[in-house]
């Protein structure tokens, strides 16, 4: 297996995110990946949520 691209990081993530990544992707993330992808998509994607979540409740605060 080759390098995954940024598109298998972001979905490896966003899947880790959530807890709903299989134990086959987790191994294959470990072995070929780069530690430094993964941290950098994980920092984006907890900032976006944290932006989403405050976003909604403001909206629903007023």
């Amino acid at each position: 297996m080759s390098k995954p691209s940024l598109l298998q990081v972001v979905k490896s993530v966003i899947a880790a995110f959530i807890g709903v990544q299989s134990e086959k992707n987790r191994e294959a993330d470990f072995k070929h990946g780069s530690l430094s992808s993964y941290v950098v998509i994980g920092l984006i994607a907890t900032v976006l949520f944290v932006y989403a979540v405050k976003t909604v409740v403001s909206l629903v605060i007023g």
